[in-house]
């Protein structure tokens, strides 16, 4: 489990193709050192086990699964990826519950330079919509971010200085694919209340609130 809160940006300095899935090695801005093996890291929101240590990076097998639903797949030596460690009992949840599942694939729209934050605007997949909600939360590349506003597929979000430039959220382009994951307890519920809607009519705000979740 994971906050959102990234620790820092790593480089991946080695890329190796296995029989089923990849293996990356990552150089981290923190003591490589200090990581276990077995440990979990979020690359770019991806929850991945560290399998080996060695020199100034880590290394983590991508299975075909994580590959198919997340950006790890187009990634090169020198590409930079957030990194966060998990989170540990007694921690402090300054962000919020990320599990690292990445649920799928979103792409920057829209970009807006303004005077104290960074606007951005990003299409998620259909199935994805109505599990966002506005002043939800959702982890973009791992980052734990407020949603602004939502319209049919498309949903804002700003980017203070400080995330901008200690993630790799700063220097996204139009049109580059993020890594997306919803917010957990959205996804529990609409998997309870799911069977009780009417055809057709998808989880609403309005539904919730008749239903007591306010």
């Amino acid at each position: 489990m994971f906050t959102g809160l990234v620790e820092g940006v790593g480089e991946i300095v080695e890329l190796r193709r296995l029989a089923e899935g990849l293996r990356l090695a990552v150089a981290p801005p923190f003591p490589v050192a200090e990581l276990d093996l077995g440990e979990s890291v979020a690359v770019s929101g991806a929850c991945l086990t560290v399998v080996a240590v060695q020199g100034r990076a880590f290394q983590v097998d991508v299975s075909p699964e994580t590959l198919a639903r997340s950006t790890l797949s187009a990634k090169q030596v020198g590409d930079r990826v957030n990194l966060e460690r998990a989170l540990r009992l007694g921690d402090r949840l300054g962000g919020h519950l990320v599990t690292g599942h990445v649920d799928g694939l979103g792409v920057l729209k829209e970009r807006r330079q303004g005077p104290q934050h960074l606007e951005l605007a990003f299409g998620l997949p259909a199935p994805l919509a109505p599990l966002v909600i506005e002043k939800g939360s959702i982890a973009v590349d791992g980052v734990s971010l407020t949603v602004n506003a939502v319209r049919d597929q498309v949903f804002t979000v700003n980017v203070i200085p400080f995330t901008a430039r200690d993630t790799t959220l700063g220097g996204l382009k139009v049109g580059d694919r993020v890594n997306l994951e919803t917010d957990i307890i959205g996804k529990y519920v609409a998997r309870l209340l799911g069977p009780h809607l009417p055809s057709k009519s998808g989880l609403t705000e309005e539904f919730l609130e008749r239903h007591g979740f306010r």
